[in-house]
């Protein structure tokens, strides 16, 4: 066990990353935490999203179809380009961590066969940053029976309790909230990860404010076969990746002989009514991630919910996970929960994350 420095009370300063499923680009929030007044404070200071360039997103992108071999140094090259980005962004922001916290960038999840992989070797960032990692923040959960994601819930109740719901829209919308005192979170339905494929086959890298989408005519008979997919039946704990999307998503519209601003608008749709049915219709729901900033999307949410949206700092729509990964990696050096059993599944809640000292 690497014996940690870090004291609850006083003012701990980390950076969180995240790279998420839609390929935006690398978030990286330097955030100062303090438990005072019994509940913990954050200040979120710097940040940064930094654009993928072309090489990393086709490796990325492309990373499932590697062998084993390659994909274990595809895992250390996008390490040390991690630890190249935080360098930059250190020197830049004169900010000093006491540790690093990395999500890493998903290739396979699926814990229904006991497997979740992101990549972005912890060792290799502690080396280039020569401050303590935490990384692999999924691995334990679903070892203990769990989907492995949602994460962020740990952050919702402890540093956003003041919301009855949080919503974030990222590749993948997921939703968390409290019921019978614990702590419930899902993966909703695909946001950006389809979003963002057929804008780029318009020519567009994303669909800006639902422009695309609203030029697009709504195919009722493709949004009831949407709605029908089994997954939205399920009850919670549950996930959904990217295998999802291409097996099951994806094959339901390429079934269909409609254009891709009709796939727009019909999925903007789909979107609005699967967020709607995850909630009771009361209460103040706090948005976060890219999907926040699409003024087209969030119409079409309002259309369907009584619940009142809360859009707030953009720093924070756009920095949320991020800033959460950052928490999760101070409570994993503190030795606390990190990781809630009511939100994965798990058999238990855990203290996720390994660590790496320089």
């Amino acid at each position: 066990m690497i014996k940690t420095p870090l004291k609850k009370h006083k003012t701990i300063k980390a950076i969180g990353l995240m790279s998420g499923t839609s390929l935006d680009g690398l978030d990286i929030a330097a955030v100062e935490f303090r438990f005072a007044g019994n509940r913990w404070i954050y200040h979120l200071l710097e940040a940064e999203t930094i654009a993928y360039p072309k090489t990393w997103k086709n490796r990325l992108e492309t990373a499932p179809q590697l062998s084993k071999n390659e994909l274990t140094l595809l895992n250390t090259k996008y390490g040390s380009y991690l630890g190249e980005q935080i360098q930059k962004f250190i020197q830049k922001t004169k900010f000093a961590p006491d540790l690093i916290a990395s999500h890493g960038h998903t290739i396979f999840h699926r814990p229904d066969l006991g497997y979740t992989l992101q990549i972005g070797n912890g060792a290799t960032i502690a080396s280039a940053t020569n401050t303590i990692t935490v990384a692999d923040f999924r691995s334990l959960d679903v070892a203990k029976g769990g989907q492995g994601a949602p994460l962020v819930p740990i952050g919702d109740r402890l540093l956003f309790g003041e919301y009855d719901y949080c919503l974030n829209l990222g590749g993948f919308a997921n939703i968390s909230f409290e019921q019978d005192g614990l702590r419930r979170a899902f993966d909703v339905c695909p946001v950006n990860i389809v979003l963002n494929q057929f804008a780029e086959k318009l020519g567009k890298p994303f669909d800006k404010n639902g422009d695309l989408g609203k030029l697009g005519k709504l195919h009722k008979n493709v949004l009831d076969k949407l709605n029908a997919l089994p997954y939205y039946r399920q009850l919670a704990p549950k996930s959904l990746g990217r295998e999802w999307m291409e097996e099951t998503f994806l094959p339901v519209i390429q079934a269909q002989q409609i254009n891709e601003y009709d796939i727009l608008r019909t999925v903007y749709e789909h979107i609005a009514i699967q967020l709607t049915n995850s909630v009771s219709g009361t209460g103040k729901m706090l948005i976060t991630g890219g999907g926040a900033f699409n003024s087209f999307l969030i119409e079409r949410i309002k259309n369907y919910t009584s619940t009142q949206l809360v859009l707030p700092d953009p720093n924070l729509i756009n920095f949320k996970e991020a800033l959460v990964f950052a928490f999760m990696g101070v409570l994993r050096m503190l030795e606390e929960k990190n990781c809630l059993a009511s939100a994965t599944g798990a058999k238990s809640d855990s203290c996720c994350g390994e660590v790496f000292a320089p």
